[in-house]
């Protein structure tokens, strides 16, 4: 059985990610604020919930480690924590640009750091990033500067992680989706059709793709789940 990290695992994709692995038969440790979208998998055997400040390096590594210490191995991580704001250059100070910087590349810097000198010693690993298309459009990224900005870097993580173990089986990969499918995209944009969206368990059927078997031969990634928005 192999086990899976997710972070963001009580947010709209968070839990339709949930939900698949422990349908496939993964142990999965999920961490977030709270738990209360993920009452479904309470229960279960393969499941653990941990709150854990994931902007803090210190109290993140300690819960990696530990998070080791008890599994033994750390399959694979799915960082999907993250936040949005809007704003153009003119609008954008520095002070948004640190809170975009801290909960979109801060988390999954710190998440996976530890994991990958886990995954070396292993021989094995996947390590999932969550990207934004505006963060390679400039057309849409422009209104959105601090959020494009900063998970632009999630790309470049991916890639000197990728670069560090090439010719070993220790990859990551993004996930690049385009509007997701959630109750607030639907309210906050009433006259948009929705069926062209992304929906949540379709990517989670992409990252369980990913960290299967049938995703060994991959390497250096790179997955645009835009359907057809």
């Amino acid at each position: 059985m192999k086990t899976i990290l997710i972070t963001g695992a009580n947010g709209n994709l968070g839990t339709a990610t949930v939900k698949k692995f422990l349908d496939e038969g993964y142990a999965v440790v999920a961490v977030d604020g709270n738990s209360n979208h993920l009452d479904f998998a309470l229960n279960n055997a393969n499941f653990e919930f941990h709150s854990v400040n994931l902007t803090n390096e210190t109290e993140t590594e300690t819960f990696i480690n530990t998070t080791i210490e008890k599994h033994g191995n750390i399959h694979g991580a799915l960082m999907l924590v993250g936040g949005f704001a809007m704003g153009t250059v003119t609008q954008t100070t520095g002070a948004h640009l640190q809170k975009q910087f801290s909960l979109n590349f801060e988390t999954a810097y710190f998440v996976s750091r530890p994991l990958v000198a886990h995954m070396q010693q292993n021989g094995y690993g996947r390590l999932v990033f969550i990207g934004a298309r505006p963060a390679i459009n400039a057309a849409q990224g422009k209104d959105l500067v601090a959020y494009a900005l900063t998970k632009s870097l999630v790309f470049k993580l991916a890639d000197f992680i990728n670069e560090e173990n090439k010719g070993t089986n220790v990859v990551a990969s993004v996930v690049v989706p385009s509007t997701i499918d959630t109750a607030i995209n639907r309210s906050s944009m009433p006259d948009a059709d929705p069926d062209n969206w992304v929906k949540p368990e379709q990517l989670a059927d992409v990252m369980e793709f990913i960290c299967s078997e049938k995703g060994l031969p991959l390497r250096e990634p790179l997955y645009k789940v835009y359907n057809n928005a």
